[in-house]
């Protein structure tokens, strides 16, 4: 049998995330002087081995609501695949080669211009509204990096770095449903409008860790 426990938010907390200094695994909040851990972007797998070892340690997190929940704590043994599980597993891996192999061969005999298209710079710039108007201090950030910036008092943006084609910019705010804007034009600048909504899913403040249970040997 596993081991489960249970997370809930103990003490909400009212500080903006999106102004914290960008940490490894979330952020750092001035007003308590600590690291606030981001859950919000973790599987369940992920949530359960970090507290593997954590269930009596304080800490801060930002949660989905779906997120506060009952986990269960999983073993790391390996599974055992019979024969015909091997040799279906052979063929899939000849067969992902092989398709790998023809896309390779595809993508060398793209077209020039295709290629030119998706090696354009854009400078990018926008507006941030929401269902009241401009709306400031949106961070707005390239997806997979740190580089980024924030809507002025107005809800504007100008991105700090060139763009690409198939780029994709992540606009966020506490309080508001994130967004993901992928660049399609090839034209030399982009000027974008990007309407946020509002968010209840989110929530932040210091992790209470029960313990539901422990399976008797």
């Amino acid at each position: 049998m596993k081991n489960q426990f249970s997370l809930e938010i103990s003490q909400p907390c009212s500080e903006n995330f999106n102004q914290f200094k960008p940490t490894l695994k979330g952020g750092f909040c001035d007003s308590c002087k600590t690291e606030v851990i981001d859950f919000s972007k973790m599987n369940s797998e992920e949530i359960t081995n970090y507290f593997k070892t954590r269930s009596s340690q304080d800490l801060c997190g930002r949660f989905n609501t779906n997120q506060l929940k009952t986990y269960a704590k999983t073993s790391n043994s390996r599974k055992k695949y019979g024969f015909w599980s091997g040799m279906a597993l052979a063929f899939l891996s000849i067969f992902s080669f092989n398709t790998s192999q023809a896309q390779t061969e595809v993508s060398n005999k793209a077209p020039e211009k295709i290629i030119k298209d998706q090696e354009k710079k854009i400078k990018v710039k926008g507006t941030v509204v929401d269902e009241m108007g401009p709306f400031a201090d949106v961070s707005v950030v390239l997806q997979g990096t740190e580089i980024g910036t924030v809507t002025d008092f107005d809800g504007n943006f100008e991105f700090p770095k060139l763009l690409k084609k198939g780029d994709v910019l992540v606009f966020s705010y506490v309080g508001l449903e994130s967004k993901k804007v992928v660049i399609n034009s090839t034209n030399s600048k982009v000027e974008l409008k990007v309407t946020m909504k509002s968010d209840t899913s989110i929530l932040m403040g210091k992790v209470a860790v029960k313990k539901v249970y422990k399976s008797k040997k």
